[in-house]
């Protein structure tokens, strides 16, 4: 199967409120239409998440990040600009997404994505998507797709084949929590 087959085929399952296992720019994660609150809820039961975590969302580009985020602070581009490496920036004044996405706070995770397969996907999509790791709550992360737990992978509606075969370790993002003035709080490097 190629790549361009794999969108398509997590295409119709997005479009339907259905749930994906799919590989990022960090890890591999479990993920659904970011603006639809359904498929948001069966993430958190597949991942037996507590409701009040919120998850993270990924972006195409990050010129897209500015309509999930109100007031976006100036240094986030300054911030997206100079990473080296995935960054999780946690914004403030989250808009424009569903109330059981966001955090209690008012606050959403957003990461503009650097992967060719999810930039390609959520470009089509015309939507974000949710992005958290693909582990039950209060397991570890996989590092590759080899780690994931069966049972997360029947769960899901539909998985992604693309890169299922690569070993490397993979690593999840840097976290960054800004202020709604710009202060930055690193959560993870």
């Amino acid at each position: 199967m190629t790549m361009n087959d794999d969108i398509k085929q997590a295409l119709d399952v997005l479009h339907q409120g259905g749930t994906i296992l799919y590989p990022t720019d960090t890890i591999w994660g479990i993920g659904c239409d970011a603006t639809n609150s359904e498929a948001i809820e069966k993430v958190y039961k597949i991942k037996g998440r507590d409701p009040q975590k919120s998850m993270l969302v990924l972006v195409d580009y990050p010129a897209r990040v500015e309509r999930y985020v109100d007031d976006m602070p100036e240094v986030a581009w300054e911030l997206m600009d100079v990473t080296d490496k995935p960054l999780t920036i946690i914004y403030s004044n989250a808009v424009n997404l569903p109330e059981n996405l966001i955090a209690e706070d008012g606050s959403i995770g957003l990461r503009a994505t650097h992967d060719k397969f999810c930039q390609q996907l959520i470009t089509r999509f015309k939507r974000p998507i949710v992005s958290t790791s693909a582990n039950f709550s209060n397991q570890p992360s996989p590092a590759n797709f080899s780690e994931i737990d069966p049972g997360i992978v029947k769960a899901v509606d539909y998985v992604v084949k693309w890169r299922q075969d690569e070993k490397k370790k993979a690593s999840p993002s840097g976290i960054i929590k800004l202020g709604p003035t710009g202060e930055v709080e690193i959560i993870r490097e």
